[in-house]
């Protein structure tokens, strides 16, 4: 395992996350996962509020070795839902949400808190400003953001810039070989404000892993039938990829989404498919094997990045001797 530092910060996390949202009970499988990635070298272990029972379940494996691991864990979502204000990213909800949190998961701090998605409703700086509070009270360490427009996290680390507060050291969104819409505004954004990217859905539920190329294949998340050419051929990109490396499919995706810069969010049901899946952080993709792995689900940036692109080596906008710049 390698690690990285988180954002703008000091702290050290695995490149690979271990996803906790299906945990539902503590089983013998479920400690062995635990065991297993912890013995990898992996020390990211992220849940959420309104994952069911999967901080109680986190709480509970964690016990003797809370302060080995960064615990990430998510509000935003209703608590209650008869109760509107037992939703939402304002800070009665943030406030309530975190104490229902720490107590699930039998610790007196979260290492970062990520807002779950983003509420329309609630001002950004209520949000970042309430924020700031739970650290300063050290209720939690560091700060994240999940599914938001790339507009809304610049805004808000702007904000958190200006006045002093802190800032959001990662995003998690969905990335994969078959989900690149992060590239388009997220990506380019996060890298820019030094944010951590973690990615969710890294093997599109289970397309890329392989699970469904066979005959007769079962459904699971996804119906076999229900998979067009597009999601076809990135299964079969990754299919040859993994065959010619003598790896598994699964590890071939996720190797892919290392390259790109992100952490994957492991979210295994077994600890022979997390065995298999950390198997990837030692995967070499070859640059040509990249450039094939995309070449076979084609993606456009659309505007303004691909017109931009092109803008950026005219010479009508930027004079003769722009194509001997070495840029950003």
């Amino acid at each position: 395992m390698r690690y990285r530092l988180l954002g703008r910060t000091g702290l050290r996390v695995s490149d690979l996350f271990l996803g906790a949202m299906t945990y539902r009970e503590v089983t013998p499988e479920v400690r062995t996962i635990f065991d297993l990635y912890a013995e990898a070298g992996g020390n990211v272990i992220d849940t959420a509020s309104m994952y069911g029972e999967s901080e109680s379940v986190v709480g509970e494996l964690l016990r003797a070795r809370r302060d080995r691991f960064v615990l990430a864990t998510k509000y935003t979502p209703t608590r209650d839902r008869t109760d509107l204000n037992a939703a939402g990213n304002h800070r009665k909800n943030l406030v309530l949400s975190l104490e229902q949190s720490l107590r699930r998961l039998r610790t007196d701090y979260i290492d970062l808190l990520w807002v779950h998605v983003w509420d329309r409703h609630t001002p950004i700086e209520e949000t970042m400003r309430a924020l700031d509070d739970v650290v300063r009270a050290g209720k939690v360490l560091y700060v994240g953001v999940s599914d938001s427009p790339a507009w809304v996290v610049s805004r808000a680390n702007t904000l958190a810039e200006w006045r002093g507060w802190t800032p959001f050291a990662g995003l998690q969104v969905p990335y994969s070989l078959l989900w690149r819409d992060i590239e388009r505004e997220l990506l380019p954004m996060a890298r820019a404000q030094e944010i951590s990217v973690a990615a969710w859905g890294v093997l599109a539920r289970g397309v890329l892993s392989g699970r469904y190329a066979e005959p007769g294949a079962a459904a699971s998340r996804v119906s076999p039938e229900s998979l067009g050419e597009r999601e076809r051929a990135g299964e079969r990109a990754v299919i040859e990829a993994a065959a010619e490396l003598g790896v598994t499919p699964s590890q071939v995706a996720i190797a892919w989404a290392l390259r790109r810069g992100v952490h994957p969010i492991l979210g295994t049901s077994s600890a022979a498919q997390l065995k298999d899946n950390l198997g990837a952080g030692e995967v070499e993709l070859p640059a040509e094997v990249m450039r094939r792995l995309e070449a076979a689900v084609p993606f456009e940036l659309g505007f303004p990045g691909d017109f931009i692109g092109e803008a950026d080596r005219s010479p009508d906008l930027y004079g003769d001797a722009i194509p001997r710049l070495d840029g950003r």
